[in-house]
């Protein structure tokens, strides 16, 4: 997909990523990482006695594959200015093999006082290969708008 300005975004626009499986390599290498090594995440036999009765993801990984896959339809890629923030909700848990996708729409637009930029926030599901929506939330950015006599 081609980079969009601020000025190319709609209100109740969507975007699908692809999706991505999630493997027991990427729990062991984000618990190496953030040095969270929570048994429900690292201790097979810990996580059996559990609730959920096997290892699941961190939250967080979830979120940062979301991140990934997010960046992955390119439509930010050098018109993004910074993030600004996010709101995040966990509903279930991401098991080993399960295969996400982010499905965002565009929740919110707003010019700011300088011209040259917007604020964008997308509403965002991270759906499960089951269509359960296991993470939710929306993330907000600033955009560059496009120079006069590009429309």
């Amino acid at each position: 997909m081609n980079p969009m300005y601020f000025d190319d975004f709609e209100l109740g626009q969507e975007f699908v990523t692809k999706a991505r499986t999630v493997t027991e390599a990427d729990i062991v290498n984000f618990a190496a990482l953030s040095w969270d090594t929570n048994p429900l995440h690292t201790d097979a036999e810990f996580a059996a006695g559990s609730h959920f009765g096997e290892r699941i993801a961190h939250g967080m990984l979830g979120l940062v594959i979301h991140a990934g896959l997010s960046q992955q339809l390119g439509n930010l890629e050098g018109t993004l200015v910074a993030f600004l923030g996010m709101n995040w909700q966990f509903h279930h848990p991401i098991k080993i093999g399960d295969t996400i996708h982010v499905v965002q729409r565009v929740k919110e637009l707003r010019e700011t006082s300088q011209g040259n930029r917007g604020v964008l926030t997308f509403e965002k599901e991270v759906l499960n290969q089951r269509h359960q929506v296991v993470q939710s939330g929306t993330t907000t950015v600033l955009m560059l708008r496009k120079k006069s006599g590009d429309d």
